[in-house]
């Protein structure tokens, strides 16, 4: 299927060169369809690859050290620092349901992610010479809290649209450029987790120092060159047109079958209203093939009547009583996303684990080999290097085995359960390892080193670290495959604010079950599993509760991934459609 045309510019013999224009609909900035050898593809994609790992970098830079700078600048304690920084990162994934409604609403991704961007480096915080943060007054802690705020705006808008505004630069209707755009979620990951690595690295020693001017001007320095990039490329963007409110769209389905409720859904497909091929050109120039579940949204595209002509219908959609099959494959799309996403919520309370208890964790180790010493914080190094080995191995190795063996590489849903299995084993890891932590523990020993809780070194954290590194790859690359592939056009941007999603009511579940294990585990004077002296509590009980929990979450996913019907888009007759 090529779609064709003649050059608009000049109309002499020119005009009998063929130009390939893309396969998917997408345009240019001036709305004209996107010439292929002069929009997107890697060179757009690998900028949006840079943009992201500058702005990771950026947001990471304030957050790695943040619980460092609520108690050591700020003046809070320990507990209050932490569930302000859980408070806070939760936060930062709610905002990206704002920012994935702007874009599919209104404004669309290439300017909802220049937007959140400005925004992200807007504020200028405190940590200066003219802000200075050690003060405590009221006007500058909400002047710090605003500014925090702000940046958990920007970055929470900017995330969701970001991906899906990379993966918009590879035509999926195309051979090698659908090859191209399933990579591309794998290096966006691999960039995100590089421009961590230079926060948790770099940035981190010298806030880590108190310079924090320092690490918070190198991070709105990096925010300003990704925007720079980000705009350089304007001109070679492929972008889609913006369809009605997609939000909008969904609730009139529920609307109309509610109205409608009596009619009968006919057996035959065909009776279905759904307009024509080339009615889709302008958005997407695809429909979504009827499926049989949900039988009771259908009615929303039952043909009630007819004026006697059998052309014009009764049925008026601008009163809202008729929706094409399309539109009401959409909410389907999303209905049937629900409980997969649903699933990875308990993922995403183990991950969260990293930033926090893993961190407790190590404190509570020999953190020296020799004279070197390691903070704890920056074990996360080794997650990273996990994330890039693994994503080798699965484009070079493992899925071209399983290409060979079956015909067909690996789904989204069988990686996204591979992730699950490497997340229950990186908890039932960190459990041992807290069991030899205590095994060694320092209090009752008189040759131990009295400056640790336990002389077991803290490099036994690094299978844990790297088992959650594989299971990111095997979670969070298919979540952004399946999401931008499952979900409708006009809803890409929320789909991918559903990965986000996750990770903000992960972070919320963690805080909840901790809650609940403290108050069960502390009654008649025990310490708890998790208590401030952690030789005295029981962590490893934590880790295999998390574990059991995943497990029993890994049945309920397996259940409703077998039972997923994916998208079948319907291409038929858009063959026929010339651009003139």
């Amino acid at each position: 299927m090529v779609f064709l045309s003649f050059s608009r510019k000049e109309n002499t013999e020119e005009e009998s060169l063929l130009v390939e224009h893309t396969y998917d609909g997408s345009v240019d900035r001036y709305g004209n369809p996107a010439i292929r050898n002069k929009t997107g593809r890697w060179g757009m994609g690998f900028l949006v690859l840079v943009n992201q790992g500058l702005a990771t970098m950026a947001f990471f830079g304030v957050g790695v050290n943040l619980v460092l700078f609520l108690t050591r600048v700020i003046g809070q304690d320990n507990a209050e620092a932490a569930n302000n920084v859980s408070t806070w990162l939760g936060t930062v994934y709610l905002f990206s349901l704002v920012g994935a409604y702007l874009s599919d609403s209104y404004w669309g991704r290439f300017k909802t992610c220049a937007i959140f961007q400005a925004i992200f480096i807007l504020p200028k915080g405190c940590g200066d010479e003219q802000t200075p943060c050690d003060s405590h007054s009221s006007l500058h802690v909400s002047l710090f809290y605003v500014s925090l705020y702000m940046v958990a705006l920007g970055n929470g808008g900017y995330q969701p649209n970001i991906a899906t505004f990379g993966a918009d630069q590879f035509d999926e209707e195309h051979p090698q450029e659908s090859v191209s755009k399933i990579s591309f979620f794998s290096y966006f990951y691999l960039s995100f987790n590089l421009g961590s690595l230079l926060s948790n690295t770099i940035l981190a020693y010298y806030e880590d120092k108190g310079k924090w001017t320092l690490g918070f001007s190198a991070s709105t320095g990096a925010a300003i060159m990704a925007l720079l990039l980000y705009f350089k490329a304007t001109p070679y963007y492929r972008h889609f047109k913006q369809q009605d409110d997609p939000f909008a769209r969904f609730f009139e389905v529920f609307g109309v079958a509610i109205k409608k409720r009596k009619a009968h859904v006919p057996l035959e497909v065909d009776e279905l209203y759904e307009e024509d091929a080339e009615a889709y050109f302008d958005t997407r120039c695809r429909m979504i093939s009827h499926t049989h579940g949900f039988k009771f949204l259908d009615k929303a595209a039952v043909i009630t009547s007819y004026d006697g002509s059998q052309d014009k219908l009764l049925d008026n959609q601008n009163e809202k009583r008729l929706c094409t099959v399309t539109q009401v494959e959409e909410v389907k799309c999303i209905l049937r996303l629900l409980p997969i996403w649903l699933c990875t919520i308990m993922y995403s309370v183990v991950y969260t684990q990293m930033a926090s208890l893993f961190v407790v964790q190590g404190a509570e180790m020999k953190t020296t080999i020799g004279s070197i010493h390691i903070p704890p914080a920056t074990m996360s190094s080794f997650d990273v290097l996990s994330v890039a080995a693994c994503i080798y191995f699965h484009s070079h190795v493992l899925n071209p085995l399983v290409i060979k063996l079956r015909k067909k590489g690996l789904t989204e849903l069988e990686r996204m359960g591979m992730g699950l299995i490497f997340g229950i084993l990186s908890m039932i890891v960190a459990g041992i390892v807290e069991i030899y932590r205590l095994k060694y523990a320092t209090e009752n020993c008189t040759d131990c080193d009295s400056r640790y809780a336990s002389s077991l070194n803290i490099l036994w954290q690094i299978p844990q670290f790297v088992l959650v590194g594989a299971s990111e790859v095997y979670m969070f690359v298919p979540q952004l495959e399946f999401y931008n592939g499952q979900a409708p056009e006009g809803l890409r941007s929320f789909g991918s604010a559903l990965y986000t999603l996750s990770m903000s009511l992960g972070n919320y579940a963690s805080i909840m079950i901790v809650n609940i294990v403290m108050k069960m585990t502390t009654r008649d004077n025990m310490p708890g599993w998790i208590p401030q002296e952690l030789n005295n509590g029981h962590l490893e009980q934590f880790y295999f509760l998390l574990a059991f929990l995943t497990t029993v979450d890994f049945g309920v996913f397996l259940y409703y991934a077998k039972a997923y019907k994916y998208v079948e888009w319907s291409v038929k007759d858009c063959k026929d459609i010339n651009y003139v």
